[in-house]
């Protein structure tokens, strides 16, 4: 994920460059797009968060699945976005929001199992 999220802040920066975008997108369609593929990962990464979250009460494969799911999710989403993979904005918007509601129902099921002491 991290080296995802470099690539999509080397394509804003190289597009700012190619196209004399200093501030804002320019009203350049490619640009937008970039700008959004950049903004959208930085939005859904967090994600992240909550599966190392569940690791606690699920164990290690639980969150090496998830984590992989996430990252094919937003490798595909940002893909779609950029033009490069057909389909691949929905396809990984559908898996980041099924992974969001299986990461959270996991959590959820964690916290019933939870003793105050």
């Amino acid at each position: 994920l991290g080296l995802l999220g470099v690539a999509l802040t080397l394509q804003v920066g190289r597009l700012r460059g190619q196209k004399r975008i200093n501030l804002g997108d320019g009203g350049d369609p490619e640009m937008i797009a970039a700008i959004r593929a950049h903004g959208n990962f930085m939005e859904f990464t967090p994600l992240l968060l909550l599966i190392y979250m569940a690791s606690d009460f699920h164990g290690f494969r639980i969150t090496a699945i998830l984590s992989v799911v996430l990252l094919v999710a937003r490798v595909l989403h940002a893909g779609g976005m950029l033009g490069m993979v057909p389909r691949g904005r929905f396809l990984g918007a559908v898996l980041t929001m099924l992974l969001l509601v299986v990461v959270s129902a996991l959590l959820v099921y964690a916290g019933f199992g939870l003793q105050q002491y």
